[in-house]
């Protein structure tokens, strides 16, 4: 018989007063001044409240609600004057935030609904003051991903890459820009740094603009010219070892089920204990990690 499957939240959600809110963790140090806090501040000044805050009922009934997420919110709803809020109700006391749970719009995927809000008629100001961007910003979404090739942006349209790093993508062809997003990935680093690095590292005949020369900040030519040849060094190593390494597991995947298969024989097991006592041993220990299965 199945087990009926449990919700993690309360059914109706709750209108509560911000004093019956119970915020366990004030913001940090600056918080109201960060990009994050203004636009959530500007979200619920131009919409309201988008992704309800997360609370816990008390036990005995009485009482103010923990709240579990959504602190940066309740202190903006306090700055904006909005004295209650509608909430929803988990049903456990849950240790840990629920925004380790949510996944954040990436770079790319925000771009592609800044667009379509733009080419829905929805007025540039408006889409800066919800999102608490400027104008300019927001009118530069429409050739953000210009020059960059299709198959680089499809690599990199849910990862965290910074607007600078896709900058420099559009110093190189599209062949390179696919390499460069595919080192990014296997790296899963994707800052500018990382970027202009990878920049630096590529050849002159896939260089957008080949007769500009490639620049570091007090960098002498020979040695970038040495940066160069050592970071394209570092790309075919890091990508063979992706490769080895990926292959390397699956060899290893095959053999852990071979004698997976072996040692379900009791005929093989009271052989091997007679004969190889050694490797009975070390074939039960290969077929017991479960570090493959991570």
């Amino acid at each position: 018989m199945k087990k009926p499957i449990r919700t993690g939240f309360e059914l109706e959600g709750v209108t509560l007063k911000l004093d019956e809110i119970l915020v366990t963790k004030q913001l940090e140090e600056g918080g109201k001044h960060s990009n994050k806090y203004i636009q959530i501040v500007a979200s619920i000044r131009e919409l309201g409240i988008i992704e309800p805050p997360i609370v816990f009922r008390p036990k005995d009934g009485g009482g103010r609600y923990l709240l579990l997420d959504g602190n940066a919110r309740v202190h903006a709803l306090r700055e904006l004057g909005i004295d209650e809020v509608q909430c929803l109700v988990a049903v456990d006391d849950e240790a840990y935030t629920y925004n380790h749970k949510v996944n954040r719009v990436a770079p790319i995927q925000a771009n592609r609904m800044i667009l379509k809000a733009l080419d829905a008629g929805v007025p540039t100001e408006r889409i800066a003051a919800t999102l608490g961007l400027s104008v300019q910003t927001v009118q530069q979404n429409r050739t953000m991903l210009k020059g960059i090739c299709k198959e680089a942006v499809d690599l990199l349209k849910d990862k965290p890459v910074a607007l600078l790093a896709l900058r420099e993508f559009k110093r190189v062809k599209p062949m390179r820009q696919i390499e460069m997003a595919e080192l990014m990935v296997a790296a899963a680093t994707y800052t500018s740094t990382y970027a202009q690095a990878l920049v630096i590292a590529t050849k002159k005949d896939l260089l957008v603009e080949p007769e500009r020369a490639k620049q570091a900040p007090g960098v002498k030519p020979e040695d970038l010219a040495r940066m160069e040849s050592e970071m394209q060094s570092l790309e075919k190593e890091f990508l063979l070892a992706e490769e080895s390494y990926e292959r390397n597991i699956l060899d290893l995947t095959l053999a852990r089920g071979y004698l997976k298969s072996l040692l379900d024989s009791s005929k093989v097991v009271r052989y091997l204990a007679q004969k190889h006592k050694e490797l009975l041993a070390e074939f039960q220990r290969i077929v017991e990690t479960a570090a493959l299965e991570n």
